[in-house]
């Protein structure tokens, strides 16, 4: 409490972050600046490139000569996307074979992404319509699609991106400050040399290892807090669960991120260390626990890093909370593994830590 400018910055960052990740984070990239190159200037050609800029993926902002051009201008960051329409465009949707290259710049993985997916729908909606014309120039009729789909997406309907970030966020967010917070307190007094000093009084060992964990356990709840109402009320993140099975969730991971902190400070020697360490445990955290890439098509020693990690876990359950509003019977594999998580942590941290005063 006496250091007033580590608690504001304690509270603030976390809510940096979000606004950050609220506003920046976008999964699915449209407006793909375009070039084309219309070796074939006939209304098909035309048909074609509007209906791709109809779409909102494509934005047409140069018209090149080659193809060598288009791949030019990606070098050079000016396009993201090229068209390469033939010159015998007409005469081959005529022969039913007609071929349009869509040249896309893969060094950004969410733009190849939506615009593969946005260029094959476009295509082929393009040449449906293609095909009722020219059954109707022949007298006939489509009757029907042979297969139609109808979609439904549960809980995200408008598939926005901050319902699927904001559960990583929060546990992200939690984890960091619960790690950091705890391993830097414990080192800052071993390197002041005022850990030897309370150790003499007669706090002991397990009572000096709580006097670190509650301060920062209310740190963290007023930052979750924070959090979750800008969350829910400023981005319209929906919040279907219940509140009371979400707070002692929370409180159990918490704990289990508390108890890393502590391992943490029992194998480094200084604050410059618990950082390294803290920061890598950052990285690791956005990369192997689901957070935005999924665990699925991870091979298997990369999962069980992210096993070693308590967001892996949290980031379950909160997507189950606050997205589905699901209950404890549907997510109790990670419930009973994280308190497993939190028990071992924490005994070998109070361990290590016994050893490490000895």
């Amino acid at each position: 409490m006496r250091n007033r400018r580590t608690l504001g910055l304690v509270l603030t960052i976390p809510l940096i972050e979000l606004f950050f990740f609220g506003y920046a984070v976008e999964l699915t990239v449209d407006h793909l600046p375009t070039a084309v190159v219309a070796q074939s200037l006939d209304a098909r050609g035309q048909a074609f490139i509007s209906a791709l800029e109809a779409s909102g993926f494509f934005d047409v902002h140069m018209h090149l000569e080659t193809e060598s051009e288009v791949i030019r201008a990606l070098d050079a960051g000016k396009i993201r996307a090229g068209i390469v329409i033939p010159p015998d465009f007409a005469a081959q949707i005529e022969r039913g074979k007609a071929q349009v290259l869509i040249i896309l710049d893969g060094s950004e993985a969410f733009s190849v992404q939506s615009g593969y997916s946005a260029a094959v729908a476009i295509a082929q909606n393009y040449g449906l319509e293609l095909l009722v014309e020219d059954l109707s120039r022949q007298g006939r009729e489509l009757s029907s699609i042979p297969i139609t789909s109808l979609t439904r997406v549960l809980y995200n309907p408008d598939q926005a991106d901050l319902v699927f970030v904001m559960p990583g966020i929060i546990a992200l967010v939690l984890q960091v400050l619960a790690v950091n917070l705890t391993a830097t307190s414990i080192v800052r007094e071993s390197e002041m040399g005022t850990l030897e000093q309370l150790l003499v009084t007669p706090i002991r060992p397990l009572e000096l290892m709580l006097g670190k964990m509650v301060p920062n356990i209310i740190v963290a709840a007023v930052d979750l807090v924070l959090i979750i109402v800008i969350g829910v009320f400023w981005f319209k993140v929906p919040f279907r669960g219940s509140l009371l099975l979400f707070a002692w969730l929370t409180a159990l991971f918490l704990i289990s991120s508390l108890g890393v902190g502590l391992l943490i400070s029992t194998l480094v020697q200084t604050q410059k260390e618990s950082q390294q360490m803290t920061a890598m445990l950052m990285m690791l955290s956005e990369l192997v626990t689901g957070f935005i890439y999924p665990r699925a098509p991870m091979p298997f020693v990369v999962q069980a890093i992210g096993n070693l990690i308590p967001a892996t876990y949290f980031i379950r359950i909160v997507r189950g909370i606050m997205t589905k509003g699901v209950g404890l019977s549907f997510m109790w594999e990670d419930v009973v593994a994280l308190f497993i998580y939190a028990f071992l942590v924490m005994l070998l941290s109070a361990i290590l830590f016994r050893r490490r005063l000895d």
